[in-house]
């Protein structure tokens, strides 16, 4: 059974591919750039672009399951023609933000394509991630120790990129999976200031926390670039998510206060969800580079 895996450099599609070179599959990835990619001995590397659908027509071929990273200009078509080369399951990345009813434009149209489609599928839709805090936080840690956030006793569930891996991967392998969607979570609510306290214990030091405006933190975000300029307004309550161009792993923040029990990893895996301090750990060396 030869697996295609799309956006397979990502955060999550990477940890797809080693999980299913593990399981003995085959299994085959789409990049864009195949000349610096590294993957697992044995895995297939096909050069492709999901924003242009032609490219992927030779990926197709014998494949039998797709996990599907979500491109929302391109997603029907790219899923019709993996309907015509014999493609029968596809499993979807999609965002926790579709469960709330906050994505209608995003996530959402790319999964009634797949659904639509007449293929087995599977939808895989982590909430807000651990690694946003990398991404956000991750400069100011390793440059002065402190972390500067307008609210620091805001709680949620993030989710370990691993948690949504084991999903993703299990709905490629396991028969049983066809037509759910899965919303994944942390195993409980863990406030920002809990966080900074677990990335600090994970590198052995004190990171200081700075409570600071959502003005002057959208100012500090917008000068960091990258991630964090990108997806300020949104993460900072400027914009909501359908009229802010969030990065694929920003999912709402702006949620009430922590409901209760959330859907997690263990639904599909057996296996308790992983907890933020385990990902702070298994992070440390990023919040440290450059020490």
């Amino acid at each position: 059974m030869t697996i295609l895996v799309t956006g397979a450099t990502g955060n999550v599609g990477r940890l797809v591919v080693r999980r299913l070179a593990e399981a003995g599959e085959d299994v085959r990835v789409l990049t864009r750039a195949p000349e610096t990619a590294s993957f697992p001995e044995g895995v297939q590397v096909v050069q492709g672009d999901l924003t242009r659908p032609e490219t992927v027509r030779p990926a197709l071929e014998g494949v039998e399951r797709m996990y599907l990273f979500p491109v929302t200009t391109t997603a029907r078509e790219v899923v019709g023609l993996a309907g015509k080369a014999g493609v029968r399951r596809i499993v979807t990345l999609s965002s926790g933000a579709v469960t709330m009813g906050v994505d209608t434009d995003f996530h959402l149209p790319v999964e009634r394509a797949v659904e639509e489609s007449g293929l087995e599928w599977t939808h895989v839709r982590p909430g807000e991630f651990m690694l946003n805090k990398l991404w956000l936080w991750g400069p100011s840690i390793r440059a002065e120790s402190v972390v500067r956030d307008p609210f620091p006793e805001m709680a949620w569930y993030p989710v370990h990129e691993e948690d949504t891996a084991d999903v993703a991967a299990a709905a490629l392998l396991e028969d049983g999976h066809d037509g759910a969607a899965y919303t994944l979570n942390g195993p409980g609510p863990i406030t920002r200031r809990e966080q900074v306290d677990a990335i600090g214990s994970a590198i052995g030091r004190a990171i200081r926390f700075e409570v600071v405006t959502p003005e002057q933190a959208r100012e500090l975000y917008r000068r960091q670039g990258g991630f964090a300029a990108q997806n300020a307004d949104f993460l900072l309550g400027f914009a909501d998510y359908s009229g802010a161009e969030t990065d694929l792993e920003a999912v709402v923040e702006f949620a009430p206060a922590a409901p209760g029990p959330m859907p997690t990893a263990e639904q599909v895996t057996g296996r308790p969800a992983r907890t933020f301090a385990e990902w702070a750990h298994d992070h440390a060396r990023h919040f440290l580079a450059g020490r």
